[in-house]
């Protein structure tokens, strides 16, 4: 089975989570590859995709926005998981508590129609030099840690669970 781990990055953070699930599908026997989905010139090419973006202001990024909204025909009849790249981990008490109940916020900004069988809400890298003065100063006051906080091991446990449903059918 032919997968796209198509996503949307801006800074490469969400690139890395993408690489390391299609590496991961690849170890478990499927043909994946990951790819800007700006640069998928055929999306009908693949029987499957996991799709992914940064989150900005608790949406997606426009290229993949527009990658799904242009695509839906494609995306409707097939199996589709999606998955956004934030800061939970990066944050600490109750901002952390609070940082699941983005996950809905994230949906409803996606393109209606887009059909998937599961989001998953991933930590990943911030640095200091990603965000102006303001940013740093606020980001410190809700107790955010810079740094790289991907859960790797989450990220291969759900490229396992989406290998498991692939390759039984």
């Amino acid at each position: 089975m032919d997968v796209l781990v198509g996503y949307a990055t801006a800074h490469g953070s969400t690139r890395g989570v993408a690489e390391r699930l299609a590496a991961r599908l690849v170890e478990l026997g499927l043909k994946a590859e990951a790819r800007p989905m700006e640069a998928v010139d055929d999306a009908d090419a693949y029987k499957a995709f996991v799709l992914g973006s940064a989150v900005h202001g608790q949406a997606w990024l426009d290229p993949a926005t527009d990658f799904v909204r242009e695509n839906l025909d494609v995306l409707g009849p097939r199996p589709v998981w999606i998955f956004s790249v934030g800061m939970p981990a990066a944050l600490r008490g109750p901002w952390r508590r609070l940082a699941p109940k983005e996950i809905p916020v994230i949906e409803k900004g996606l393109p209606g129609g887009l059909s998937y069988r599961e989001h998953r809400l991933f930590s990943g890298v911030i640095t200091r030099a990603q965000l102006p003065r303001a940013g740093r100063v606020m980001f410190r006051l809700v107790g955010g840690r810079f740094g790289d906080h991907r859960d790797w091991a989450a990220i291969d446990a759900w490229a396992s669970e989406i290998a498991g449903v692939l390759t039984q059918g």
